[in-house]
């Protein structure tokens, strides 16, 4: 052995996301001059830096050399002790190769984060988020789940409600939310909620979230039986307020016949006939010339309006482009944002969505140049059991080219959509999706002509879709 090490201190301790040196020694006990070239050795070693990386000594003489460790802030930096070992290869002897070992204790530290997934649900007997827990400390968390809001108007079941994460790794929690009381009739309502995560002698992590109650009968059957019974009462007014008066004619007419049919005071008195009768008549009042409503060029009274501006679809832009490139392939698309209504349409490619997560409920598209489009939406079932979305009406005919092609619904109560699908007659249909709180998905993805679709979105109800794209390339 040619060679003398020494670590100082052989023992360090470093926080994540700073750093700490150690210093090594080493002497050159042989005859001959060597240099020498490091290399750290471990779990540690991408955060291990040896300046210089060599080092030329003399016989006899020695040298220093500064280690330097800078774990990042992060769960590959574990907490706790971790060994290291820094390997000296001699030059001139490379068989004598030699590796100090010392130990640095990285810190722990906690860091999580907790996002509900959707941020809004809606139902009428129950809402299910999903509570997504990220723990990107070292350490393993261990927290408790439990929910709140004001005024005691939701209960909550959480499964688990005790959890413990690894570092760097995420728990979901399957959240059902119930109202203590249901919405017969009428608007639905906004009910605030927190969900909080709780550890042992911290302050809580509140996570807010919104579940919107519907009631129980559709707004459109309130409103026909409010107007049934309004109907009701008002032909019962007319009815009880424009009775026919009989009665006092009847009686006048009793009382007249009995008059005349009284007897005689001498019975040899003859009774004249009675004279002739005739039911009472009423004739019908005749129209005078002074009531028909005039006629002519007068037509002062009656309110002008103005034509209607036609909504711009997505086959008006179509149609537009194929004018300016009858032979190309297009398509435009226009999308519903839930409270806000229809965009304007984009086309090949463009965004069409809001990008702040505000999720859509339809789209309307339109096709030119690849024989005709059909479709079908994919919208939450708020009724599932399993968490997923289900398909709920069928496909669309082939509608075809520069047509508008609808899917999904513009309801006020209309669910969101998770995905959808959709097919050409020929060449390729192509998109790009986005989530709620995501970013776009890296590459779009490409179908051929039917019988083949392309489906775009997830079937889990606790994602919704948040802008799109479609492009129609020619068939590879």
């Amino acid at each position: 052995m040619s060679l003398w090490t020494s670590l100082e201190p052989a023992s360090a301790t470093v926080d994540p996301g700073s750093s700490t040196t150690v210093r090594l020694r080493l002497r050159n006990t042989g005859d001959v001059v060597d240099e020498y070239r490091f290399d750290a050795v471990g779990d540690i070693a991408p955060w291990t830096t040896v300046e210089p990386p060599t080092l030329r000594l003399y016989p006899g003489t020695t040298g220093t050399v500064e280690l330097r460790f800078a774990p990042p802030r992060t769960p590959d930096a574990t907490a706790g002790p971790n060994p290291y070992a820094i390997r000296i290869t001699p030059t001139e002897h490379p068989e004598a190769t030699t590796a100090p070992e010392g130990n640095l204790t990285i810190t722990p530290f906690t860091e999580l984060r907790a996002e509900l997934v959707p941020p809004t649900v809606k139902g009428r007997f129950r809402g299910r988020p999903k509570l997504a827990i990220d723990n990107l400390g070292n350490t393993k968390l261990t927290a408790s789940l439990g929910g709140t809001d004001n005024g005691d108007q939701l209960t909550y079941e959480l499964r688990p409600s005790n959890i413990q994460i690894e570092p760097g790794r995420a728990a979901f929690i399957t959240t059902t939310l119930k109202p203590r009381t249901l919405i017969w009739f009428g608007p639905k309502e906004q009910r605030p909620y927190t969900l909080t995560v709780q550890r042992s002698g911290t302050t809580p992590l509140p996570v807010d979230g919104t579940f919107v109650q519907r009631g129980f009968l559709p707004r459109w059957l309130a409103t026909i039986l409010g107007i049934l019974i309004a109907l009701t009462i008002t032909f019962l007014a007319l009815w009880f307020g424009h009775k026919p008066t009989i009665a006092s004619g009847t009686t006048e007419k009793l009382v007249e016949a009995g008059a005349t049919l009284a007897p005689s005071p001498t019975p040899q008195a003859t009774l004249a006939p009675p004279p002739p009768t005739t039911a009472p008549t009423t004739e019908p009042a005749q129209p005078t010339h002074d009531a028909q409503p005039a006629s002519g060029g007068g037509g002062g009274d009656k309110e002008s309006t103005a034509p209607k501006e036609p909504e711009e679809t997505a086959a008006t832009a179509v149609n537009l482009m194929a004018e300016d490139d009858p032979t190309g392939r297009h398509i435009c698309y226009r999308a519903f944002i839930e409270g806000e209504g229809w965009q304007r349409p984009a086309c090949d490619g463009a965004m069409a969505g809001n990008g702040r997560s505000k999720p859509l409920t339809a789209l309307n598209i339109a096709v030119y140049g690849v024989s005709g489009s059909a479709a079908n939406a994919l919208p939450h079932d708020p009724d599932s059991t399993d968490g997923q979305a289900h398909w709920k009406t069928p496909w669309t005919a082939v509608v075809a080219d520069g047509k508008d092609n609808y899917i999904g619904s513009t309801d006020d109560d209309a669910e969101v959509l998770a995905g959808f699908g959709i097919n050409v007659g020929s060449g390729q249909i192509c998109h790009n999706i986005r989530f709620t709180g995501s970013e776009w998905t890296r590459t779009a993805t490409c179908r051929g002509p039917r019988g083949d679709f392309n489906f775009g979105g997830t079937t889990d109800n606790s994602r919704a879709l948040e802008a799109v794209s479609f492009t129609v390339p020619a068939a590879e």
